[in-house]
């Protein structure tokens, strides 16, 4: 087992780290930006290290003063968290050659699932269900439009490097085909520096379903069921729930059987996450994977009491998986506390945050990094808190978040508890009647 493990991430998902960490008798390291030197990861960990300035690109991309300070630290190990170099394989390999232990897949196996035509195409000779559309990226616009009439509109664009909405284009018609096209390749450049991009049918009326899953180096697979993330703006998820009231028993077992393939087609060592459309009719379709621990692994651990930290490591130290399925024993709902404003198009809230209580009771579960006096820097992610409501049933669940939430006060800067509070009580979302389009018509009242 590891002795000394080094985050090389900020905030929540530091802290959420530490924690496991500390109660496996592993020792920790920090790394901070100084826009983040009084965050709590920092505080919390048994050592820390500043490794650069606020941007990011300066600090947690920075891999040289990342290896820099897992050398100096005598870290055997690292651990990437989620977003900045989660899902970067060059980092791993980095690591590796400077005989740290990436807590995560191999090189390959991120890369074989990085670029989304080369991961479709995976699943495709893995006999997992793909969304219709064209092979590889498209080479011209003539090419589009044909693929297009093929398929048939609507369909959508997408950047093959992308993530987040970027490069991502729906066409109901193909008089916008090549308007849409243009625009879809240019901004792809412009966040990727790659204008590489594909067509799929347009999945009308989604939902958007993953599996968590899990793999050891010794071939063994597992999936921890499924997270239905449809509660989303602009592709940005907002709130997460296990079970989706949309799954049946049969659609559970069809959807983690696919995901399990498509976890052994790369031979995938570590926790990951399958994502999946999955249409009115239940018809369920490929998206990507995720080869990193997610922002949601919380709504997972709740329902089925695993700890997805301590597996991931615990995988990486060559430990053997069960093998053995699990399905939810209880329902959970995490909402993302984002330093936005709801009322103002969701617009970033950076700032000192002057006063702080935060819910507690029986079935709430909060991961943040945040305290009264802390002051929300600019420069990353708006989101400052996860809050987790677990009930027996849904509707448990979603009353004892309204509850929660109810009590939460963040002051000094603005939040989306409004939004939050707000959609508890919409009766579409409380009767499980919703999709990906959700919040397009949602209103803030």
């Amino acid at each position: 087992m590891f002795k000394k493990i080094l985050i090389a991430n900020r905030g929540e998902i530091a802290l959420r780290i530490i924690r496991t960490c500390r109660e496996m008798g592993i020792k920790t390291v920090a790394v901070y930006s100084t826009a983040d030197r009084e965050s709590l990861h920092v505080k919390f960990a048994d050592e820390a290290v500043c490794i650069g300035k606020p941007a990011g690109a300066e600090s947690y991309l920075n891999v040289p003063n990342i290896i820099a300070a897992a050398e100096i630290t005598n870290a055997d190990a690292i651990h990437p968290g989620y977003g900045f170099l989660g899902e970067n394989a060059k980092f791993a390999e980095i690591c590796g050659q400077n005989g740290i232990k990436f807590i995560g897949p191999t090189p390959d196996q991120i890369r074989s699932m990085g670029d989304k035509v080369t991961a479709k195409e995976t699943m495709i000779k893995a006999g997992v269900p793909v969304v219709p559309g064209g092979e590889g990226l498209l080479p011209s616009l003539e090419a589009a439009k044909r693929i297009a009439k093929e398929i048939g509109y609507p369909i959508i664009l997408k950047a093959t490097a992308g993530g987040g909405g970027k490069g991502m284009r729906v066409v109901f018609a193909e008089e916008d085909l090549e308007r849409n096209y243009d625009m879809a390749k240019n901004e792809a450049a412009a966040s990727f520096k790659n204008d590489g991009i594909y067509m799929e049918k347009f999945v009308e009326e989604p939902r958007h379903i993953e599996i968590q899953v899990a793999g050891d180096r010794y071939g063994t697979v597992c999936h921890l069921s499924e997270r239905d993330c449809s509660i989303q703006r602009r592709h940005q998820k907002l709130v997460e729930e296990s079970p989706s009231p949309f799954m049946t028993p049969e659609l559970r077992k069809a959807m983690g059987d696919a995901a399990k393939k498509a976890a052994s087609a790369i031979g995938y060592e570590s926790v990951g996450t399958i994502e999946f459309l999955v249409d009115k009719h239940r018809n369920f379709y490929f998206m990507e994977m995720n080869t990193r621990i997610q922002v949601e692994h919380c709504v997972t651990e709740e329902v089925t009491n695993f700890d997805l930290i301590k597996e991931q490591i615990l995988i990486a130290a060559g430990e053997k998986i069960s093998g053995l399925d699990y399905e939810p024993t209880m329902h959970a709902i995490e909402c993302r506390i984002n330093a936005e404003d709801p009322y103002n198009d969701f617009r970033p809230s950076p700032g000192k945050i002057t006063t702080l209580h935060t819910p507690g009771g029986h079935g709430i579960r909060i991961d943040s990094h945040v305290y009264a006096g802390y002051i929300i820097p600019p420069y990353y992610d708006s989101m400052i808190a996860k809050i987790i409501a677990v009930a027996r049933t849904r509707e448990e669940a979603i009353n004892t978040m309204s509850r929660a939430l109810s009590e939460y006060v963040i002051e000094g800067v603005k939040t989306t508890i409004p939004f939050h509070q707000q959609l508890m009580k919409d009766e579409n979302f409380r009767k499980g009647n919703f999709t990906t389009k959700f919040l397009e018509t949602f209103q803030m009242k």
